[in-house]
This record gives structure tokens, C-alpha cells and sequence, in this order.
């Protein structure tokens, strides 16, 4: 989504950072109350466990979608702390991502690349799990899985709400064959390293939609439906305006058969996201992305795992779940 612009001294820091960061590293969100001599995210990881309050429905409610299982996922990823593409922290996650994926029986490519930044040249790294179909055709879902290059930002809600949905929706599509294949695309690098543009911005999904352009892949997309910040306490998801219409109808659909009319709104918003890489090449794409710029802590070190609900993440996993059968049956 849209990035703010960052000042040199950050830029300098985060080099700083990717030179000595030890193997230990740890992170996660900021905490004014961590104890002394403890990083500030280790106590905001220890102090916010999995609440019952949150009320998620059981799995059988929800089509198997475990909203709890889901919240667990966010909070290993804020125990790696902040996570931008190149640091030793997203390695960890990569490895973690890897892992997790083939303990659920899931055939992963993997496709490591460098982008040329304005901090520098960087290693990134894509994710794109395959679940094969009976006929042509393919459905992809994605979801970034990089934070912010910002002190202290471990990005629960931005990138690790909507990776933790990816992974348990890959948990359940993994051992199933469709109609149609799915795809689980888990991008590096959307967020700009300075100054959200064209070029600072979306390194991975550009990367993956160019890839599938030049395989000639790109043409079995039927649709594209993209999670990003999915997970909050408080989320309401509008229309987003620069999705395909058919689209975003066949999921607001979805969400109201299924009674969740107060989270999924008929009023619009606009976002730049990773659709966009896959929707300048003719893929019909919808971007679910929650009302993030009214949120209170979008792009601040407040982007922490008290800000994320199970409830929530439980019914957004229910909705992408129902509108892929929607589209197999077509």
C-alpha cells in the first residue's frame, strides 16, 4: 500500500542495521513497558497471547479456517521483529515460510532475485506455492510478507495479518485438488524502501508478474485475489476502486451470504497494492485490504500483535475460502 516518504538518517540506520545485526536478532513491536535491557517487541510478543476474547468462531464454522491457528502464525512472525527485504530477519521468516508450506504436503517454487533500490541493490525472495487442477486455468491468491523499513516496525497487521491468512489457506487447499489449480503467491519487497513510486515499490509482485509473463503462465490466471492488512480488531474492507468490478462483486457477494455485512462495506476506497502488477497485465484482480489510513497505527511501531484479532482473521480466511470455491465452480 501507499508509503510515506523516509528521510535519509532512516536509510542509514537500516544499512547499519543489514551490516551488524547478529544471527540472534530478535524483534516485534514497540512496547513502553518491556523490562530494561529487553528489546521493546520481546514484551510486546510475551504480553499478547492468544485472547479467547476475541471470540473467534470454531473451525467448523468457517469452512476449517482456524482464526486462532491464524493469529499464532502473525505472532511467530512478529517474534522475528522487524522484517524489510534483505535484513537477517526476513531470511528467518523465508526459512520459516519454506517450512511451514512443506509440512503442509505443499509443492513451493521458490524464486530468488536482487532489486536495485534507492538503499542499494537487495536480495528478495518470492514464494509461490502450486495446488494443481483437473483443467487449464489457474487461481491465484497472494499476500506481501515484508515489513516496513522503520525502527521498531514489526507489522502485525501489514504483511503479517495477510501471511498468516495465506498460510492457513494453504494449509487447507494443500491437500486438495480442484477444478482448477490454486496458486499461493507470498511476495518480498512491496513496500518502498524510501518513497512509494512505480519503481520503489512492489519489487516482488512485479518481479512474479513478469516471470509469469514471460513463461506465458500469466494467461492461466482466471483471477487474482490479494489479502494485505487483514487481521485488525476494528476492520472494515470497502471496495476497492481500481479491482475488477466482477471481482470485487463475486467477494463482497460472498462476504454477505455469509452474514459478515458489518466488516465487508459497500462504500469504495482506493489502494496502490500489489494487484496492480498483475492488473497492468490483463489479470482480473481484487485487492481485500481493510480501511488502513483511519486504522490509528498503519505504518507506525503501534502496528503490533495487540492491534490483531482472531475473530477477524477467522472470518476474512472464511471469505477468501468460499469466494475460491465460488470461482472453481465456474
Amino acid at each position: 500500500m501507499l508509503s510515506s516518504s523516509m528521510d535519509s538518517l532512516r536509510t542509514a540506520l537500516f544499512l547499519s542495521f543489514l551490516a551488524i545485526c547478529v544471527a540472534g536478532c530478535q524483534a516485534g513491536g514497540s512496547n513502553s513497558s518491556h523490562a530494561v535491557g529487553q528489546p521493546p517487541f520481546l514484551s510486546a510478543v510475551a504480553s499478547a497471547p492468544p485472547q479467547a476474547s476475541d471470540d473467534a468462531p470454531p473451525p467448523d464454522k468457517t469452512g476449517g479456517f482456524d482464526g486462532k491457528r491464524a493469529y499464532s502464525l502473525v505472532a511467530k512472525q512478529v517474534a522475528f521483529g522487524p522484517r524489510p527485504s534483505g535484513s537477517p530477519a526476513i531470511a528467518k521468516l523465508q526459512d520459516f515460510l519454506q517450512s511451514e508450506l512443506q509440512s503442509y504436503g505443499c509443492t513451493v517454487d521458490t524464486d530468488g532475485f536482487t532489486a536495485d533500490t534507492p538503499v542499494g541493490r537487495l536480495p528478495m525472495k518470492n514464494f509461490l506455492v502450486k495446488v494443481p487442477g483437473e483443467k487449464p486455468g489457474s487461481i491465484l491468491l497472494g499476500t506481501h510478507y515484508d515489513t516496513r523499513l522503520q525502527d521498531n516496525f514489526v507489522g502485525a497487521d501489514d504483511g503479517g495479518s495477510s501471511t498468516a491468512l495465506m498460510l492457513e489457506l494453504a494449509r487447507l487447499l494443500c491437500p486438495h485438488r480442484g477444478k482448477y489449480a490454486v496458486w499461493i503467491a507470498f511476495f518480498d519487497g512491496e513496500e518502498a524502501m524510501k518513497q512509494w513510486s512505480d519503481t520503489d515499490s512492489r519489487y516482488g509482485s512485479r518481479e512474479m508478474a513478469a516471470r509469469l509473463s514471460l513463461s506465458g503462465d500469466i494467461k492461466k490466471v482466471k483471477a487474482f485475489l490479494l489479502a494485505d492488512i487483514v487481521g485488525g480488531r476494528k476492520a472494515q474492507f470497502f471496495r476497492e476502486s481500481s479491482s475488477t468490478p466482477a471481482l470485487v462483486d463475486l467477494v463482497w457477494n460472498t462476504a454477505h451470504k455469509l452474514g459478515y455485512l458489518d466488516l465487508f462495506r459497500d462504500s469504495s476506497t482506493a489502494a496502490q497494492d500489489d494487484h496492480d502488477s498483475f492488473l497492468a497485465r490483463g489479470v482480473p484482480a481484487v485487492d481485500v485490504i481493510a480501511d488502513f489510513m483511519n486504522n490509528g497505527y498503519w505504518h507506525t511501531p503501534q502496528d503490533n500483535l495487540d492491534k490483531i484479532s482472531a475473530k477477524t482473521l477467522a472470518i476474512v480466511g472464511h471469505v477468501f475460502q468460499e469466494s475460491v470455491k465460488e470461482l472453481q465452480a465456474r
